[in-house]
């Protein structure tokens, strides 16, 4: 019997590596050449009904036909997003569970100490839309402009209220940062959602409001509210006289809510390329862009990297608001 040496060894051990790692990358490339090659699931973190439900089934049709195979849609409800968030985080890496995700993401982990899951372990693939919240008024106020109302409020410390559509939302983050900047007392007053809040605006029971201009477009002709301004970084199609809070001179809600897709992390290149173009295809529909714009949102649809791009800078911008304003969750 031949004698092994050490070097020898050595050398049938490195060989034995590098044919495992050959192995292991041609199943990977070969996974990912066949991607997808079974049912892609969207994780949506929250209740069937909402704007992100709608969005997600609206999408998934769509974007099965580009695939050639079924997308379906998964509501995971439950802590503010927090549980469905958790469940992409932690999926395996391999495209077939896709997180239709919202500005909440960059916003939570200011807010909450303790998060089972690190934004920094989901891949953005495409953002979808834009959202923005709109800042109303009740409309026996004796004001018409933003400049009007927040005079009206310094001098009626203590009276006059605002409602958001929940705390630790952007309305609540818009509403606290709007005090801030301009030192002025409202209460707050959250809701369990944009539709109870519109609700209570339609009633007469709320002085102001950050509103999601998703909940208020059905009612943008009513006579129960002036419109002052809008958040975000241009003025709305459907709203072109309201101006946004930049114009009005407030620095830090020019970042817009928004809507889009994210993979686990470590998923490949390849495949999250591939699921950006077809989501990307499928945003040019006109059927698609319509429906969302009758939504009073703004369709996108770009790249992994440019929406990449976007989560980070958004992250950052937020940070600062909770900052300046000192709202903690936990």
């Amino acid at each position: 019997m031949k004698k092994v040496t050490r070097r020898t060894a050595v050398s049938m051990m490195c060989a034995a590596v590098v044919g495992m790692s050959a192995l292991l990358t041609a199943n990977a490339q070969a996974s990912t050449d066949n991607y997808p090659d079974k049912p892609i699931r969207i994780v949506v973190p929250f209740p069937p009904g909402g704007g992100t439900d709608t969005i997600a089934r609206m999408i998934s049709h769509e974007l099965a036909n580009e695939l050639g195979t079924t997308v379906w849609v998964e509501n995971k409800p439950g802590a503010s997003g927090t549980i469905g968030n958790q469940s992409v985080a932690k999926a395996a890496p391999d495209g077939y569970t896709v997180l239709l995700g919202i500005t909440a993401l960059v916003q939570a982990p200011w807010l909450y100490k303790n998060l089972p899951y690190d934004i920094s372990e989901l891949k953005p693939v495409s953002q979808v839309a834009l959202s923005s919240d709109v800042f109303v008024v009740k409309s026996d106020l004796p004001v018409n402009t933003m400049e009007e109302f927040i005079e009206h409020v310094k001098k009626n410390p203590g009276k006059y209220s605002y409602g958001s559509y929940g705390n630790g939302t952007s309305s609540h983050l818009h509403g606290e940062q709007f005090k801030v900047i301009n030192g002025i007392d409202l209460m707050h007053i959250p809701y369990r959602g944009s539709g109870p809040e519109v609700t209570a605006m339609l009633s007469g029971e709320l002085t102001s409001a950050f509103i999601d201009i998703t909940a208020i477009s059905p009612h943008l002709k009513s006579d129960k509210f002036k419109v002052l301004g809008v958040t975000g970084s241009k003025r709305l199609t459907s709203l072109p006289e309201a101006r946004t809070f930049n114009e009005m001179g407030m620095e830090g809600f020019n970042a817009n809510g928004w809507f889009g897709f994210f993979v686990p992390a470590a998923t490949p290149d390849p495949v999250t390329s591939l699921l950006s173009g077809k989501i990307q295809k499928v945003m040019k529909a006109p059927k698609i862009h319509d429906r969302l714009t009758d939504m009073g949102l703004i369709p996108v649809g770009n790249s992994a990297a440019e929406y990449a791009k976007i989560v980070k800078e958004d992250l950052a911008e937020y940070g600062k608001v909770a900052k300046e304003t000192g709202i903690r969750m936990d």
